[in-house]
């Protein structure tokens, strides 16, 4: 036996086991004086809930590598019957030259037509025809069609005259592909000529695909190889409107000059009252029910809304030089020259309440709103002329409505 033993020494292994307790009582304080002086900082319960993620992690990160081990043992176990696990092999590359020219169709993804296929507009190769509606314009045509509205008068020349109150229900109109005009071929017509007139070059005529013109036997441009009666397309072409509306300059000196207009030209007039160069609206309404200013389509005033009971006023103080019907399409119309350059036209009016020569003042009654000569209904439609800047949008002198 030990001799520490005998002699009741305790031996390496007790002192060992005696020790551990001691040691743990130790280590435990330790940590309580850490955890005391972590409180004490406040840091305890932050630590502690970084600790509780840190394990959590750490079992989720466990479990996902079990799981993921678990997987691929399965994935590489021999399948039932004893069959034998094939094992990927590589492809071959396919060079270019081996590639077959007329692959053979195979089942795959079947390309089925969307339900809301958008088909891209092409422009139209022909001249259209269409008919008016009712309540149609000039312009409203020309947008539903996307052209300019001078491009409805160009095309239509026979029809409407130039004059966008000639639009009619029913009428039918040619609707050319492209902005421009249409003209028919007069015997004696020579191509530099026609050209010309329209503001293009011969070639534009030429080439344009609709008119079915070969260049190589047009022959000469002086007399070229076209028919008589022939309809083209002038594309960009433009031509000067042919005039409907008043002349410009019925004054009191030359009242003599609206003859042509119809049986309301006045003879010679004597001076009357002068105005004041300022204007007032010749109407009690301040707006339009009709067609506004737009040289582009020969409309030259501004169709001001009225009824037949509400009158037509001087919007200023003049003498009458126009007082009856025009053969032009304005039906009853009074003239007004105000002895300063400027005249005033009131048109399309029921009655007619003055007489040739008549001195008038600011705001003087000349007669009813109408709907006399080629109109769509009441109104009253109103130019305002000068000797010297010709024929002026009216809602640059006129006070705002």
């Amino acid at each position: 036996m030990n001799a520490n033993y005998e002699k009741g020494v305790p031996s390496d292994r007790e002192e060992k086991s005696a020790s551990e307790p001691r040691a743990r009582e130790k280590q435990s304080e330790e940590n309580r004086n850490w955890l005391d002086f972590l409180a004490q900082l406040g840091l305890g319960q932050t630590i502690a809930r970084i600790g509780t993620t840190v394990l959590t992690f750490a079992l989720v990160f466990l479990v996902v590598w079990l799981l993921r081990l678990f997987y691929e043992s399965e994935a590489l176990a021999a399948p039932a019957g004893g069959e034998a696990v094939i094992q990927p092999t590589s492809t071959p590359p396919i060079l270019l030259e081996q590639w077959p020219q007329n692959p053979v169709e195979t089942d795959g993804i079947e390309r089925k037509a969307l339900l809301h296929t958008t088909i891209p507009s092409r422009p139209r190769q022909e001249v259209v025809k269409y008919t008016v509606q009712p309540g149609d314009t000039v312009f409203g045509i020309a947008e539903k069609w996307g052209l300019k509205p001078q491009t409805i008068l160009w095309a239509n020349y026979y029809t409407l005259r130039d004059d966008p109150h000639n639009l009619q229900p029913d009428q039918k109109l040619n609707i050319l592909p492209v902005d421009g005009a249409y003209y028919e071929w007069q015997p004696g017509d020579g191509l530099n000529t026609v050209a010309r007139f329209f503001g293009v070059k011969p070639e534009d005529i030429i080439n344009y695909p609709l008119n079915g013109l070969d260049p190589d036997t047009i022959g000469d441009y002086a007399n070229p190889n076209i028919k008589a009666g022939t309809w083209l397309v002038v594309p960009g072409g433009t031509r000067p409107f042919i005039s409907w509306s008043a002349p410009i300059g019925v004054t009191r000196d030359n009242p003599g000059i609206a003859r042509q207009m119809g049986p309301g030209a006045c003879g010679v007039v004597k001076d009357g009252a002068v105005g004041f160069g300022s204007f007032i609206w010749p109407s009690t309404r301040h707006y339009l029910s009709g067609f506004d200013y737009s040289p582009e389509t020969n409309h030259r005033g501004i169709d001001i809304a009225g009824s037949p009971t509400e009158g037509a006023y001087a919007a200023d103080a003049g003498v009458i030089v126009y007082a009856g019907w025009n053969d032009w399409g304005y039906g009853n119309m009074v003239v007004v020259d105000h002895g300063n350059g400027w005249q005033t036209l009131y048109a399309h009016l029921s009655t007619i309440s003055v007489t040739c020569g008549m001195s008038v003042g600011q705001g003087a009654m000349l007669g009813l709103i109408g709907s006399t000569g080629r109109s769509s209904g009441p109104h009253l439609h109103f130019e305002m002329m000068h000797t010297q800047y010709g024929k002026v949008n009216p809602w640059s002198y006129l006070p705002p409505p």
